[in-house]
Protein backbone atom coordinates (compact mmCIF):
# COMPACT_ATOMS: atom_id res chain seq x y z
CA UNK A 1 0.00 0.00 0.00
CA UNK A 2 1.35 3.14 -0.85
CA UNK A 3 0.83 6.70 0.78
CA UNK A 4 -1.21 8.17 -1.60
CA UNK A 5 -3.89 5.11 -0.55
CA UNK A 6 -3.69 5.39 2.98
CA UNK A 7 -4.31 9.01 2.60
CA UNK A 8 -7.31 7.96 1.55
CA UNK A 9 -8.14 5.51 3.59
CA UNK A 10 -7.73 8.03 6.60
CA UNK A 11 -9.88 10.94 4.71
CA UNK A 12 -12.27 8.23 4.00
CA UNK A 13 -13.12 7.07 7.47
CA UNK A 14 -12.38 10.78 8.53
CA UNK A 15 -14.85 12.47 6.34
CA UNK A 16 -17.38 9.70 7.85
CA UNK A 17 -16.93 10.50 11.59
CA UNK A 18 -17.29 13.68 10.91
CA UNK A 19 -19.86 14.67 8.86
CA UNK A 20 -21.76 11.42 10.07
CA UNK A 21 -21.63 12.50 13.30
CA UNK A 22 -23.09 16.04 12.55
CA UNK A 23 -25.66 14.21 10.70
CA UNK A 24 -26.54 12.17 13.94
CA UNK A 25 -26.65 15.12 15.79
CA UNK A 26 -28.47 17.60 13.71
CA UNK A 27 -31.65 14.37 13.17
CA UNK A 28 -30.96 12.23 16.22
CA UNK A 29 -29.91 14.28 19.05
CA UNK A 30 -31.61 17.72 18.69
CA UNK A 31 -35.14 16.52 17.88
CA UNK A 32 -34.62 14.05 21.05
CA UNK A 33 -33.59 17.03 22.90
CA UNK A 34 -36.60 19.27 21.46
CA UNK A 35 -38.86 17.03 22.33
CA UNK A 36 -37.89 16.00 26.23
CA UNK A 37 -38.42 18.17 29.04
CA UNK A 38 -38.52 22.22 29.37
CA UNK A 39 -37.42 24.30 26.74
CA UNK A 40 -35.13 25.91 29.46
CA UNK A 41 -32.77 22.51 29.30
CA UNK A 42 -32.50 22.22 26.26
CA UNK A 43 -29.17 24.09 25.68
CA UNK A 44 -27.84 22.55 29.29
CA UNK A 45 -28.64 19.28 27.43
CA UNK A 46 -27.30 19.84 23.79
CA UNK A 47 -23.78 21.36 25.58
CA UNK A 48 -23.36 17.57 27.80
CA UNK A 49 -23.72 15.94 24.68
CA UNK A 50 -22.12 18.30 21.97
CA UNK A 51 -19.28 18.13 24.14
CA UNK A 52 -18.46 14.50 24.53
CA UNK A 53 -18.96 14.82 20.58
CA UNK A 54 -16.82 17.88 19.73
CA UNK A 55 -13.57 16.33 21.06
CA UNK A 56 -14.05 13.82 18.63
CA UNK A 57 -15.03 15.76 15.66
CA UNK A 58 -11.54 17.77 16.51
CA UNK A 59 -9.65 14.73 15.48
CA UNK A 60 -11.67 13.55 12.68
CA UNK A 61 -11.81 17.20 10.77
CA UNK A 62 -7.76 17.56 11.59
CA UNK A 63 -7.18 14.09 10.11
CA UNK A 64 -9.61 14.69 6.95
CA UNK A 65 -7.47 18.16 6.38
CA UNK A 66 -4.31 16.71 6.65
CA UNK A 67 -5.17 13.85 4.63
CA UNK A 68 -7.11 15.99 1.65
CA UNK A 69 -4.01 18.23 1.69
CA UNK A 70 -1.37 15.47 1.34
CA UNK A 71 -3.30 13.61 -1.50
CA UNK A 72 -3.93 17.34 -3.30
CA UNK A 73 0.21 17.80 -2.78
CA UNK A 74 1.40 14.35 -3.22
CA UNK A 75 -0.33 13.82 -6.71
CA UNK A 76 -0.33 17.67 -7.78
CA UNK A 77 -3.44 18.65 -7.82
CA UNK A 78 -3.25 22.07 -7.19
CA UNK A 79 -4.37 23.06 -10.52
CA UNK A 80 -7.82 21.55 -10.30
CA UNK A 81 -8.45 24.64 -8.11
CA UNK A 82 -8.33 26.52 -11.25
CA UNK A 83 -11.19 24.84 -12.64
CA UNK A 84 -14.60 25.67 -12.33
CA UNK A 85 -15.38 22.03 -13.32
CA UNK A 86 -13.45 20.98 -9.66
CA UNK A 87 -16.16 22.79 -7.85
CA UNK A 88 -16.78 20.17 -5.57
CA UNK A 89 -12.50 20.24 -4.46
CA UNK A 90 -13.58 24.28 -3.39
CA UNK A 91 -16.50 22.85 -1.45
CA UNK A 92 -14.65 20.48 0.58
CA UNK A 93 -11.89 22.96 1.71
CA UNK A 94 -14.43 25.34 2.67
CA UNK A 95 -16.20 23.42 4.28
CA UNK A 96 -13.56 21.83 6.25
CA UNK A 97 -12.49 25.80 6.61
CA UNK A 98 -15.98 26.31 8.31
CA UNK A 99 -15.59 22.98 10.69
CA UNK A 100 -12.08 24.48 11.32
CA UNK A 101 -13.19 28.05 12.70
CA UNK A 102 -16.26 26.19 14.44
CA UNK A 103 -14.44 23.90 16.41
CA UNK A 104 -11.40 25.24 17.07
CA UNK A 105 -11.89 28.96 17.49
CA UNK A 106 -15.87 30.19 17.26
CA UNK A 107 -17.02 27.39 19.88
CA UNK A 108 -14.21 27.42 22.72
CA UNK A 109 -13.99 31.25 22.61
CA UNK A 110 -17.30 32.97 22.17
CA UNK A 111 -20.24 30.62 21.43
CA UNK A 112 -19.61 28.28 24.61
CA UNK A 113 -19.67 31.06 27.05
CA UNK A 114 -22.39 33.20 25.16
CA UNK A 115 -25.21 29.87 25.15
CA UNK A 116 -23.87 29.66 29.11
CA UNK A 117 -25.19 33.14 29.86
CA UNK A 118 -28.21 32.44 27.48
CA UNK A 119 -31.10 34.49 28.41
CA UNK A 120 -33.19 33.19 25.26
CA UNK A 121 -32.25 29.62 25.46
CA UNK A 122 -35.12 28.41 23.45
CA UNK A 123 -34.56 30.77 20.61
CA UNK A 124 -30.76 29.97 20.96
CA UNK A 125 -31.64 26.53 20.36
CA UNK A 126 -34.18 26.85 17.70
CA UNK A 127 -30.94 28.67 16.15
CA UNK A 128 -28.14 25.80 16.55
CA UNK A 129 -30.79 24.02 14.80
CA UNK A 130 -31.06 25.57 12.00
CA UNK A 131 -26.83 26.27 11.90
CA UNK A 132 -26.69 22.09 11.86
CA UNK A 133 -29.67 21.75 9.14
CA UNK A 134 -27.73 24.32 6.89
CA UNK A 135 -23.72 22.78 7.71
CA UNK A 136 -25.47 19.22 6.86
CA UNK A 137 -27.49 20.09 3.95
CA UNK A 138 -23.81 21.84 2.69
CA UNK A 139 -22.19 18.75 4.01
CA UNK A 140 -24.02 16.15 2.14
CA UNK A 141 -23.47 18.37 -1.26
CA UNK A 142 -20.16 18.66 -0.66
CA UNK A 143 -19.72 14.88 -0.14
CA UNK A 144 -21.99 14.07 -3.36
CA UNK A 145 -20.28 16.46 -5.72
CA UNK A 146 -16.53 14.69 -3.86
CA UNK A 147 -17.88 11.17 -5.11
CA UNK A 148 -19.59 12.21 -8.38
CA UNK A 149 -16.46 14.31 -9.21
CA UNK A 150 -13.62 11.60 -7.97
CA UNK A 151 -15.63 9.49 -9.83
CA UNK A 152 -15.24 11.53 -13.42
CA UNK A 153 -19.38 12.23 -13.26
CA UNK A 154 -18.53 16.62 -13.84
Amino acid sequence: MDDFALARIVHVVAVLFWIGGVGFVTWVVMPTIRHSGPPADRLGKFHAIEGRFAGQAKIWVLLAGASGFWMVHRAEMWSRFADPSFWWMHAMVALWAVFTLMLFIIEPLFLHRRLATSRTPQADFARLERVHHILIMLSLITLGGAVGGSHGLF
